[in-house]
């Protein structure tokens, strides 16, 4: 067990997933963390973007966070996200046209709140693109 620890992924509306992994990848504000079995105690913001799990063996599953916190402690990271969900449950189609709102709310912003808001909702549409593009290159390699 000393290769691995626990990874929770909780959204605001439900626990996504719980299990021992080898490594969890997510994309902090600052840049993308791989956290490996033994890393230093951290917490950070996280950014909208995918999140990379690998259990043991090698197997890797991925999620979609909008944002929130990761913790890492000795023997567990627990992801607080705002909406998580996992990868393959993106619906692209959806995406795509809550990107192209968003780009036309952010053109046509009227107040300091709407532009606010358009550019955090155009962030998140184009993270959940990213996510199904990560996972479609992936799925190519396989």
């Amino acid at each position: 067990m000393a290769n691995s620890f626990t990874c929770n992924i909780v959204s605001a509306e439900d626990s996504i997933f719980t299990g021992t992994v080898e490594m969890v990848v997510a994309a902090g504000i600052m840049g993308d963390l791989g956290i490996l079995p033994g890393h230093t105690p951290l917490l950070t913001e996280l950014q909208p973007g995918p999140v990379r799990v690998i259990h043991d063996g090698g197997k890797e599953e991925n999620f979609f966070v909008s944002g929130g916190f990761m913790e890492v402690q000795p023997t567990i990271v627990t992801i607080l996200a705002d909406a998580a969900t996992r990868a393959s449950d993106l619906d692209e189609a959806a995406a795509e046209e809550a990107r192209q709102q968003a780009l036309k709310a952010f053109n046509e912003k009227s107040s300091e709140l709407d532009y606010t808001r358009a550019a955090a909702e155009l962030a998140e549409a184009v993270a959940q693109l990213r996510t199904i593009q990560q996972l479609r290159k992936k799925a190519g390699k396989g």
